[in-house]
């Protein structure tokens, strides 16, 4: 038996073995899919890594290059350079430090809760979007001709125009390759599906000489850090599209964080360890970096016992890069195709869509928006859009809240929402009602119109309003001043109002601040809706 110590160092090294087993075919072909150099993508795990072991707190996650963001940007620079060209390659590594100082930057100021702001529908949705992408970007190579647009449409028209000339022999290649990667996944994660896939694919091009293109010979990187060559103006062009990515980066990351043995408070650590790993991937001409859930996982289900084994797989990583890439050289690009195939599949979760379809019609329409408008249009406008939708999803949400009138659930004290499964009762002269959400600015003159119109409408005509406020656990300025408008008017009325439940003490503290409390009737509020009520009593005798 291994003393515990060497015990954990043997699981740290098996499950770093099996990090690097994976990362290497899939980082190259990330690589591909941001339009660089493949070299580039190991660069990038290396740095990103390194960055994260330094800083971060998760002792699972893997950060490094990222199928789901190197299309955004991808898309995006190809419209300011050439693909490949040095001018990509410096805006890619300039990409690449804005959005790792503002990941590192939102870790130092705690500012992880921003990660929630996509509701699940939006983020299947983005997902969606960028696999129909990634499905589309990767079947000229796939197929084994020419490569066309980056757009959508153009990549369409361009498979339009050279279907004919497809080569059956990378078709096989990237065929095997996917099925391969599936088989293997499904049999056990921690097996290197991918890095067996790509060798076998690699010797069946040696020994057969098919006429398929290759990776070729790929340069040992010089590792020598330096600021990516860029004008003001680059920047200010990048400016909107790091933005996007850095928040998606944020997503994605404190998913991760909290998926695999991250706490709350560790998010924030993790974002900055992430941060800096993107900042020294740009510092060394790599692009931008991200959490990787799948990598993540492989560590955990290998057994990898502490952040060690990252650091293990960065030393085998960078080996490979300085001593063995000649290796690559005979490496199909179809292979990498049908690896990237397999990536989309993953992230396309129909499961996902079903159930929500299922559930909520309404927002599968938000999910199909958003992967629609991630395809038809630029992928980072895309990914704007469906940000901009879930945010108008949570508004609008919020301000669709309405009062609701409670009742007394028979033979109880309890005061509960006016509900068909019950046959309540109610005190003449008296009404109860609730506002089940935060009182602030975007539902301030709902919250007020709709009391207002249960005073109206109240038959027989009322005497007193009870608010059942546990709901309301915050309250801004709107909020305040709508809830002294609706108190004066029912004054004015000749309504006394009464407020119970008042639990938050975030809410409480407002009512001192904004000057409620003098306004209540007997300028307190009452611990329970039952407690009020029995004031009412005493107040009005006779009701």
């Amino acid at each position: 038996m291994w003393p515990r110590t060497g015990e954990q160092t043997l699981r740290d090294v098996v499950a770093s073995l099996a990090l690097a087993a994976i990362v290497i075919p899939e980082q190259l072909a990330t690589a591909k899919l941001a339009g660089v150099p493949p070299a580039l993508g190991l660069i990038v795990f290396v740095a990103a890594s390194a960055g994260f072991f330094l800083f971060g707190a998760n002792r699972y996650l893997s950060a490094g290059a990222d199928s789901t963001i190197a299309p955004i940007f991808a898309g995006s620079m190809a419209l300011l350079a050439g693909g490949g060209s040095p001018h990509y390659l410096a805006l890619a590594a300039a990409l690449a430090l804005m959005v790792g100082a503002f990941v590192a930057l939102a870790g130092l100021l705690r500012l992880g809760w921003i990660a929630r702001l996509l509701s699940v529908p939006v983020i299947t949705g983005f997902l969606a979007g960028i696999a129909i992408h990634i499905i589309v970007s990767q079947l000229p190579a796939l197929l084994g001709i020419p490569g066309g647009s980056s757009a959508f449409f153009g990549a369409i028209a361009n498979l339009g125009r050279n279907i004919g000339r497809f080569n059956p022999h990378a078709l096989v290649i990237g065929i095997f390759v996917f099925a391969a990667i599936t088989v293997s996944e499904k049999i056990d994660r921690r097996f290197p599906g991918a890095m067996v896939a790509m060798a076998l694919a690699a010797m069946a091009v040696v020994l057969s000489g098919w006429n398929v293109p290759v990776l070729g010979v790929i340069q040992s990187p010089a590792f020598m850090p330096a600021l990516p060559a860029v004008t003001l103006a680059d920047l200010t062009h990048l400016l909107p599209i790091a933005l996007i990515v850095t928040l998606v980066v944020m997503i994605q990351t404190a998913t991760v964080s909290r998926a695999f043995d991250g706490g709350e408070r560790e998010i924030d650590r993790d974002l900055l360890g992430v941060g800096v790993g993107g900042m020294l991937s740009g510092l060394f001409g790599g692009f931008a970096a991200n959490a990787s859930p799948p990598r993540t996982a492989i560590v955990k289900e290998s057994g990898g016992q502490s952040r060690m084994a990252g650091l293990a797989a960065i030393v085998i990583v960078s080996l490979f890069l300085l001593f063995a890439p000649g290796l690559l050289a005979h490496l199909p690009e179809a292979a990498l195709a049908g690896l990237l195939m397999f990536v989309a599949l993953r992230i396309f979760h129909l499961d996902t869509m079903r159930t929500i379809a299922v559930q909520s019609w309404a927002e599968f329409l938000l999910l199909a928006a958003t992967a629609l408008a991630i395809v038809v249009m630029p992928i980072a406008t895309g990914v704007g859009v469906g940000i901009a939708l879930s945010l108008l999803h949570g508004v609008w949400t919020i301000v669709q809240t309405r009062a609701v009138i409670f009742e007394l659930i028979p033979g109880t004290s309890v005061w509960w929402p006016k509900n068909p499964s019950f046959h309540g009762e109610t005190r003449p002269g008296l009404v109860v009602a609730g506002f089940q959400a935060p009182l602030f600015f975007l539902n301030a003159e709902t919250f007020r119109v709709s009391l207002e119109q249960a005073v109206k409408h109240a038959a027989p005509r009322i005497r007193a309003i009870v608010l059942e406020a546990s709901s309301i656990v915050e309250l801004d300025f709107s909020g305040a001043q709508a809830l002294r408008d609706l108190i004066q008017h029912c004054k004015d009325r000749g309504v006394v109002f009464y407020v119970a439940r008042l639990e938050s003490l975030r809410a409480q503290q407002a009512f001192q601040t904004f000057g409620i409390l003098p306004l209540l009737a007997h300028q307190h509020t009452f611990s329970t809706v039952a407690d009020a009520v029995r004031q009412f009593g005493q107040d009005f005798p006779a009701a």
